[in-house]
């Protein structure tokens, strides 16, 4: 007898959320969204969200249920940005039983879609539960050994440059000088991807090669995006990262590069 695939939990919670009736699934803001036709969003596939560390299935339940569930199980905590209108986040990946996370996705799509909808489903559906759990780099996509040894040379660009510190932020690395970021690396599911600042006067000719992009968010600042998955000389990232740290850098910084 064959032996049964593992089913993981990205899987399972597709399964799940497709399972009501006439539910879509999109994306918004780089996340799997579902809601049903002509209703709210129900649910939001949260992984690793801003670096937070939870395999998080979003839900959109009652809002006076709300204080109630978060007490119930340790597995369930406010989210952000939605948590203040009542939704909940469970976390998918440190034991929740299975069966709870269908009624917790049921009670989320009744609450958010139209009634004729909600009436055909009178109680959660039956979907195969998870066999396996993430791993953490699976989670943190920058703990995998591809983005580590990234990290690893962009430690050496940017470590010994004047005043410069290391931390995270939104689930990237990011490089300071001072206060002010002037290098940056994420994966957020779409690949290993380095921005830094190159000026706007630079962005289009650099938009000509394919690995290059203007970011949301940041573009209109004069950042750009750089796809890295294939790789990148070092040389080359040492040029922008340079570029990027001398455009943030107090004077006092730079004086202290320069006369090396």
């Amino acid at each position: 007898m064959a032996e049964a695939r593992p089913r993981s939990m990205r899987a399972a919670v597709r399964e799940l959320c497709l399972a009501f009736p006439e539910a879509e699934e999109f994306e918004s803001h780089g996340s799997p969204n579902y809601r049903a036709r002509k209703g709210r969003v129900f649910a939001v596939w949260a992984l690793n969200h801003h670096g937070d560390g939870h395999v998080g299935l979003w839900l959109n339940t009652p809002a006076m249920e709300q204080s109630v569930l978060l007490a119930s199980s340790r597995h369930l905590y406010k989210p952000p940005y939605v948590g203040p209108s009542g939704w909940i986040g469970v976390e998918l990946n440190k034991g929740m039983p299975w069966k709870r996370v269908c009624e917790l996705t049921h009670m989320a799509y009744l609450n958010s879609s139209p009634a004729k909808l909600a009436a055909k489903v009178p109680k959660a559906p039956v979907v195969t539960a998870p066999t396996v759990r993430m791993k953490p780099a699976d989670i943190d996509r920058l703990l995998a050994p591809k983005a580590q040894r990234v990290i690893a040379q962009l430690r050496e660009v940017c470590g010994p440059l004047p005043e410069v510190a290391e931390g995270t932020q939104m689930g990237s690395v990011v490089w300071r000088v001072g206060k002010r970021s002037f290098f940056m690396l994420h994966d957020y599911g779409k690949g290993l991807t380095a921005q830094f600042w190159v000026g706007i006067e630079r962005q289009g000719p650099l938009e000509m090669d394919p690995r290059f992009s203007i970011p949301p968010y940041m573009g209109h600042q004069g950042w750009m995006s750089m796809d890295l998955e294939k790789g990148a000389p070092v040389s080359e990232l040492r040029e922008f990262a340079l570029e990027s740290y001398r455009h943030f850098a107090p004077r006092r910084a730079l004086s202290q590069l320069d006369s090396h």
